[in-house]
């Protein structure tokens, strides 16, 4: 199977979501990678420029308002090796967990919601606080507030989950997430002060995220909404065709095909029920999936 292929296979499973972020931001890495080196041959090195100014979020002002989706293709966008390698390190211990417990459309929105926090965060640092202002202008890239947003959540959302660390051996977690915001903070009259400083608006978000889906409020609703209004936007519909059938007939194809459709589970959804079942148990199915899956084993 070719490359391109596991990609498209990834890309079209719905409870992939984990993995789709880290693809995601892995192709957006390699790509750059190849347009840098081809650039640098041909004796361009301007043109990456430009097109760095289309994905990096500016402190700026006037040129956000100029490149408004920079609010989140940052968060999509490294240039150092070891820089996307421990974000997405990060992303995927922590991810796992939140796509277990709460599911992957809940990681997507964390990530999405962490990366515009961070945006915000940043920009109101840069504007108006006075030791950063003489840097008004400099841009930030990498999913470190996405990322930030996720530790932070599995943390506050299963403080006592333990890790083990090389060295260290057993950590809860929730240490593992006041380290990464202590660390956030200190760095922050370092040498990257704008990445630090989103680090912080992704802890913020969060912690907030966790403690209002436990007051019953999801924050994640506008992101998974848009989304489903994105994606119904590239499906096609198909095209309506009208027969002419007997009413006995109509009436006899409708009632087979909707006890073809009761009968019949997806191989992609028994699937699903059997990883949870081996995660969980079976009594921990719920009555349509204990349903489903006896369905299964009659086809």
């Amino acid at each position: 199977m070719s490359l391109t292929q596991d990609i498209r296979d990834a890309f079209s499973r719905r409870d992939n979501a984990l993995n789709q972020l880290i693809i995601s931001n892995a192709l957006v890495f390699a790509v750059l990678i190849i347009l840098r080196a081809i650039f640098f041959i041909a004796q361009s090195s301007g043109v990456y420029v430009l097109i760095m100014r289309q994905l990096a979020l500016s402190s700026d002002w006037l040129v956000l308002l100029r490149h408004p989706w920079t609010l989140l293709t940052y968060a999509f966008v490294h240039e150092g090796f070891f820089h996307i390698l421990f974000n997405m390190l990060n992303l995927y211990w922590f991810g796992q967990i939140i796509r277990e417990y709460l599911g992957d459309r809940r990681l997507v929105s964390l990530y999405v919601l962490g990366a515009l926090a961070g945006a915000a965060f940043f920009l109101l640092a840069y504007n108006f606080l006075p030791a950063l202002q003489p840097y008004v202008g400099q841009p930030v890239i990498g999913a470190s507030a996405s990322v930030t947003a996720v530790i932070v959540a599995a943390a506050t959302l299963l403080p006592d989950y333990t890790f083990m660390l090389i060295l260290l051996g057993p950590v809860k977690i929730k240490w593992i997430a006041v380290a990464v915001v202590l660390i956030s903070i200190a760095g922050i009259n370092g040498g990257n002060p704008g990445g630090e400083i989103t680090h912080l608006g992704g802890a913020l978000l969060g912690f907030i995220f966790v403690k209002q889906l436990k007051a019953g409020r999801d924050m994640g609703r506008p992101v998974v909404a848009t989304g489903l209004w994105i994606s119904g936007l590239f499906q096609r519909r198909p095209a309506m065709q009208v027969t002419h059938r007997s009413t006995v007939s109509v009436g006899r194809s409708a009632a087979s095909s909707a006890k073809t459709a009761a009968s019949t589970t997806p191989p992609e959804e028994v699937d699903l029920i059997l990883d949870k079942i081996s995660r969980s148990g079976y009594e921990s199915l719920s009555k349509e999936e204990k349903q489903k899956l006896f369905r299964a084993s009659q086809q």
